[in-house]
């Protein structure tokens, strides 16, 4: 079992920044894709980034690409989602995610955290 625990989330003024991290325990790691899905009250999730645990491969959607970092510490067993330029709409709960499949795609996150909100004013 994966026990996924995010950290980092807060108050931001537009324009600004905030990093999250995720720690991530109870699984070979090196075997694992993570990645950060968000959702704002009244809507869907949405995928905000994804990794490879094995040999740091990124993926973003349009929607963050080039405002968004992802990284790992692999000697912590933890991921960080830095998040520059935040605009209002990116006000949502943001959720560590995980997977045993090594396929680089935004689907099919088999273990969640209990998320960490952010809150970006204008």
């Amino acid at each position: 079992q994966v026990h996924l625990a995010e950290s980092g989330g807060g108050l931001v003024q537009a324009g600004g920044s905030l990093r999250l991290s995720c720690s991530a325990s109870g699984y070979a790691f090196s075997e694992l894709t993570m990645g950060w899905f968000r959702q704002a009250p009244g809507k869907d999730p949405e995928n905000v980034g994804i990794i490879s645990w094995q040999n740091d491969r990124t993926w973003y959607p349009r929607i963050v690409k080039g405002r968004f970092t992802l990284s790992r510490d692999n000697s912590k067993n933890t991921v960080y989602l830095q998040m520059d330029d935040l605009k209002p709409e990116d006000t949502a709960m943001y959720y560590c995610v995980a997977k045993k499949s090594l396929v680089l795609v935004p689907n099919n996150f088999e273990y969640w955290g209990q998320g960490t909100q952010v809150s970006v004013s204008s």
